[in-house]
This record gives structure tokens, C-alpha cells and sequence, in this order.
């Protein structure tokens, strides 16, 4: 079954629904008359129930080199509280960048009273909009998309958004990349990219040829408002062969290195629709799309790679073509394979299925785009199987901790773990507790390779589930930690002891979608207490109420008093809230005799403050 599924997924079913509907002509329409007649702003039009925002493809970044290259951090821009989603990284994960001049493009424009207006009535009238560019147009609707999806996130009855760029260069990183396939936006950005329009691939040229980048990008500017070509004609065969040379060398060592080094300072973000004469394809997978680039890019010539730019209109009428008349393209000599002949038509579509010795490679990227599209998703799936298989183990350890706090030692599930005896009891759960850190620390390992989606994290699934098995195991961890001294030897465990998994697990919680139910208010005791370091903390204001006794310099006592006045408070609030679990509250916990102790200190404390005026945190002051 697996061998005869779509070859290009999701990828493919939005470049059929485009084609097969207005959107794509209407949207390059859009963007011809932006570029003629709004040369560095915009317009915006309703068709029906669908709104259009189309951005000239006539901007100026800048005239220096710098501002037309540097990459910017996306959350320390001027605009950053207009992304926040993009925000939120994985560990060790490299910032979200930009395109320094272009965020600052859209920037500009989006603080115009004239943008505002307009966006705001057209929220209002439409519920699909479409933002659409060509040329430098492109990456600022992306931005433009960004923004309104961010926005979106904090909307009851968002409306929804669909970027379609024409030519566009890259926008920014590989971490903008995977954030926004984190956010499951992937699917609303299509990027039609001709087979040999150099544009969309000019940012992958090295530092030392934006001099000439920069050059042809002018060209570009100018010859918006001119005959077609007329401008481009003037750049010098010399000067296009030069860059057509540079851009595709240094295409092929980024497309070499494939999924292992992104050496590249720019990153393909969602679908990208490569178009021909013929008709067109869609891949989604950012290393494929890379490896199509340069491939296409083999077949075209230094003059076509700058022809191209302009030709759209063409591309976009084959496009609807062929969709509509995809069974033309079969031929006896395409394999009855459904997944064969998907490749096969393709193939077609990019005019080289005759060309043996570009067809084989693009043959073997298409093939490539599948199975990586495919791996994380299956990898998930795996992993859910395996989570079933290790529920049993988690069953008991629930199982454990309910005749913990049932027993009449009124001890509790935490300090029973803690003063366990040698039991088989004691054991086997001690034995499920490695087996499920295992699982989870394979899990952790598996995305820190890249090997589960981007989104994964994001999966209600997921996040619920390891914030169970979080509040569930990490007592007993913190229990074993005390019960063998570790604390001795390296430290508390708070700062010295807990494990990476549970700080991600936690940084999964916080950063999940809170339903309405969430806040309101516990009319019961939880089933597990909600803080998971609960008991560190409480191990640490034992100590702290032991030292206290022997403590002698002002200054030590002081923070004593300030620390276990802190915890005093947090632990009641806690209780108050009913964020704990009954167990907390049983007589011999080691937190109720925490109780216990520090309120007799305080009467003693209170005693003595009468008998002596000066009795000052428990000492006599001469």
C-alpha cells in the first residue's frame, strides 16, 4: 500500500486545487497590474467571497551590499511582537532569520495608516484571503502571511490565508523553515517557481557575486515599467553567463550536501510549484526542492535564466492546462505503477522526460521527496505503537501509587518510594520507571536528529501524554535521588539532578493551546500534584529548616527565613488551589511533617519574641 501512495502528498493536492481553480491566474493578474501600476506598494481587490492583497514586485531594498544580504533575528526586530509565534524554538535550534532589508520592507508598510485601513476592511468582507507577489513582492506577502497567521492564532473565528508568490527569493533560515511547519503552516505558502528563473535562486550565489546580484536585481526594478525585456537587454551576455555560472555552482554544493549540512544562509519555506512550457510539479520537502533548483536550473541557459523572470503569465496558463487534461501526458512507455507513472508525468510536465541525463536525478529527487515527506510521519507512528506497548508499565506504576496512599503507614506514594525496602513490589516499579525513561529519552533523541515532524511537539497527543508520564514518574525520580544520597554528592536536585526530558516536557506544556476548561477552578484534590518538583522543593526546605537551628551569621539566617517563607507560601497555594494530590496531605508525608515542624518552630519562635523583647529570628540581640 505504501508503495502506491501519492508521491507528493499534500504538496500535490495544493497545487491540483490551485490550478484547478481561479486562484492562480487571478493572483499572477493581480500581480501584473501591481507591478505597473503600484510600483513599490500594493492593492487590493475583492473577487467574490475572496479577498487579494497583491505586493509590487518594483521595491528597493537598499543600495548597499549589506542590506541586500543580512540576515536579521527575526524576535529582536522592530516588528518582532508581530511574529511571536515563530518565537518558540527547539533546544539548541539557531534563531528564526530574515532578509534584513526585506522584513524591513514590509515593516514600512505595515505601519502605513493606508495598509491598516485596507487590511482591517478586508478581514471584514473576506473569508479566504489571498496574499500574493511577484518578484521581491513575494517574500514581503510572505512576511505579510506570517503576520496574519500570528495574528490569526489570537482570533476566536480566524479567516483563512493562502500566500502565492511568483519568483520569489528566499526570505530567511532553516529555523523559520521548521517554525512554521511547527505551526502547520507549511500548507499555506506556494511558491511557482519557473524551471529556470534565477531569482528564486539568487540568494544561494555566494558573499562574493551579490555585486552582480544586486546589479541584475536593478535591472529587475526598472524594467517593471518597461517593454517586456527592455531593460534586461542592456545586461551584458558576459555579465549574465558570469552569474548564471556562479549561482548554479554553488547551487550544486548546497544540493550535494543535501538533508546532512544546510550550508545555505537561506531555506525553502512551504510548497513550491515548478513550472515549464509544459506544465508544472509540487515538493514540499525543503532538501528536494533545493536539488530541483539546481537541476532545473542545468536544463536552462544564462539568457533564459533571466527571461524567465517575466514569463509567469505563460506558465500559468500551461499550469491550468495540464491539470485539467493530466491524462494526456500517458504514454504507452510510462509504467502502470501508479506511483511510477506519478513520477513519469512529472516528468513531463518539466519537459525533460526525454532528457535521460537530467531526468534520472530529478527522478531520483521526486523519489527522495517521498520518502523523507513520508519518514518523520512514519517514525510517529511507530512511536505511537510503542507507546501502547509501554503503557502497561506506566498502569502499574499508577497502580503502585494508589495503595501508597492507601496504606494505613499514611505515608504516601512519594516517601513509600523513597523508604522503600527490598520488595518485589518496590523493584518492579523501579524497573518500569528506567523502561519509561528510556522510551522518552528515545523520543527526545529521535527529534534532536530531525527524525519525527517539526510539529510534533505541538501534537495534543504527545504533550498531554508526557506531561502525564511527567507528574506520574518524577516523584519517584527525586525520590531515588534523596533516597541515595545524590544530593550529597552532586547537589539538589532541582539545580543539579533532574533529567533534560522533563525540562523539555515542560517547555511542551507551557507553550501548548489552553482550552477555556483549563482555568477554571479545581473543585477536587488532583489526581497527580501539578508541580512535578514538588517534593524536591520540599526536600529542600527540610534542609533548610534544619540549618536554620545551627545557623549563627545574620546574613544566612536572613535568606533561611526568606526561603522557607517563600515555600511556605507556594506550598499553600498549591493546596488551596487543589493542585496537589491527596497524598501530599497524608499524615506522615514528608511535606505534613514539614508542617509540623516548621509551626512549632514559629511558636516556639513566637514564645520567646515575648519573654524577649529582642529576640530577633532566633537570636538574642544585646
Amino acid at each position: 500500500m505504501g508503495t502506491e501512495a501519492s508521491s507528493f502528498e499534500t504538496s500535490e493536492m495544493l497545487a491540483t486545487f490551485l490550478a484547478s481553480t481561479p486562484l492562480l491566474s487571478e493572483s499572477w493578474r493581480l500581480c501584473n497590474i501591481s507591478n505597473t501600476s503600484t510600483p513599490r506598494g500594493f492593492l487590493v481587490e475583492q473577487i467574490g467571497d475572496v479577498g487579494y492583497i497583491a505586493f509590487s514586485g518594483n521595491q528597493t531594498v537598499g543600495n548597499s551590499e549589506p542590506s541586500c544580504r543580512n540576515l536579521v533575528p527575526l524576535m529582536e526586530s522592530d516588528g518582532n511582537a508581530l511574529f511571536i509565534p515563530l518565537h518558540r524554538l527547539n533546544e539548541g535550534e539557531e534563531p528564526v532569520m530574515v532578509h534584513a532589508g526585506l522584513l524591513q520592507l514590509f515593516l514600512s508598510m505595515h505601519i502605513s495608516a493606508s495598509f491598516q485601513n485596507q487590511m482591517l476592511a478586508l478581514m471584514e468582507k473576506s473569508r479566504p484571503i489571498v496574499i500574493t507577489g511577484h518578484s521581491l513582492g513575494g517574500t514581503v506577502a510572505t512576511l505579510c502571511t506570517l503576520w496574519l497567521l500570528s495574528y490569526f492564532q489570537s482570533v476566536s473565528s480566524p479567516v483563512q490565508v493562502l500566500c502565492i508568490t511568483f519568483g520569489s527569493p528566499m526570505l530567511g533560515n532553516e529555523s523559520l523553515s521548521k517554525a512554521v511547519l511547527r505551526e502547520r503552516w507549511g500548507g499555506n505558502f506556494c511558491n511557482v517557481v519557473s524551471k529556470h528563473d534565477i531569482m528564486p535562486r539568487m540568494l544561494f550565489a555566494p558573499q562574493a557575486s551579490f555585486t552582480q546580484l544586486h546589479f541584475l536585481l536593478q535591472y529587475w526594478h526598472l524594467s517593471m515599467n518597461c517593454p517586456r525585456f527592455g531593460m534586461l537587454a542592456q545586461l551584458h551576455d558576459e555579465d549574465k553567463a558570469d552569474l548564471f555560472r556562479l549561482v548554479l555552482c554553488h547551487l550544486e554544493v548546497i544540493a550535494q550536501a543535501g538533508e546532512e549540512v544546510a550550508k545555505s544562509l537561506f531555506w525553502p519555506l512551504g510548497s513550491y510549484l515548478f513550472c515549464s512550457e509544459e506544465g508544472a510539479i509540487c515538493v514540499d520537502n525543503a532538501v528536494s526542492v533545493i536539488k530541483m533548483m539546481h537541476l532545473l536550473l542545468m536544463t536552462g541557459s544564462p539568457y533564459s535564466c533571466v527571461e524567465d523572470h517575466l514569463k509567469y503569465g505563460d506558465y500559468v496558463e500551461k499550469v491550468s492546462l495540464q491539470y485539467l487534461n493530466q491524462g494526456s501526458f500517458m504514454q504507452a512507455d510510462i509504467p502502470e505503477s501508479s506511483y511510477e507513472s506519478g513520477v513519469a508525468i512529472s516528468l513531463q510536465s518539466l519537459g525533460i522526460y526525454s532528457q535521460e541525463t537530467v531526468a534520472k536525478p530529478v527522478k531520483d529527487c521526486l523519489k527522495t521527496a517521498r520518502r523523507m515527506g513520508l519518514r518523520p510521519n512514519l517514525n510517529a507512528a511507530k512511536l505511537a505503537v510503542s507507546l501502547a506497548k509501554i503503557n502497561p508499565y506506566r498502569a502499574q506504576i499508577e497502580w503502585y501509587k494508589a495503595s501508597c496512599d492507601e496504606s494505613d503507614d499514611h505515608m504516601g506514594y512519594y516517601d513509600c518510594f523513597k523508604l522503600r525496602d527490598n520488595s518485589k513490589k518496590g523493584a518492579k516499579v523501579n524497573l518500569n520507571r528506567h523502561k519509561l525513561a528510556s522510551f522518552w529519552n528515545n523520543v527526545i533523541k529521535m527529534l534532536d536528529n530531525n527524525e519525527l515532524p517539526y510539529d510534533f511537539n505541538r501534537r495534543a497527543k504527545w504533550v498531554n501524554t508526557s506531561q502525564f508520564y511527567k507528574l506520574l514518574v518524577e516523584p519517584l525520580d527525586i525520590a531515588e535521588y534523596y533516597r541515595t544520597g545524590m544530593h550529597h554528592v552532586k547537589g539538589h536536585y532541582l539545580k543539579q539532578g533532574r533529567e533534560r526530558r522533563y525540562e523539555i516536557f515542560d517547555r511542551w506544556w507551557r507553550e501548548r493551546k489552553v482550552s477555556v476548561d483549563e482555568n477554571n477552578k479545581r473543585s477536587k484534590l488532583a489526581s497527580l500534584t501539578q508541580d512535578s518538583c514538588f517534593w524536591a522543593r520540599v526536600e529542600e526546605a527540610r534542609e533548610w529548616l534544619d540549618n536554620i537551628r545551627s545557623e549563627s551569621d545574620p546574613r544566612n539566617l536572613a535568606l533561611l527565613w526568606e526561603n522557607i517563607d517563600a515555600f511556605e507560601k507556594y506550598a499553600r497555594k498549591l493546596v488551596d488551589n487543589k493542585e496537589v494530590s491527596r497524598d501530599v496531605l497524608l499524615k506522615n508525608s514528608s511535606y505534613n511533617l514539614w508542617v509540623e515542624e516548621w509551626s512549632k518552630l514559629k511558636s516556639q519562635l513566637k514564645k520567646c519574641s515575648l519573654q524577649f523583647p529582642d529576640y530577633v529570628n532566633g537570636k538574642v540581640v544585646p
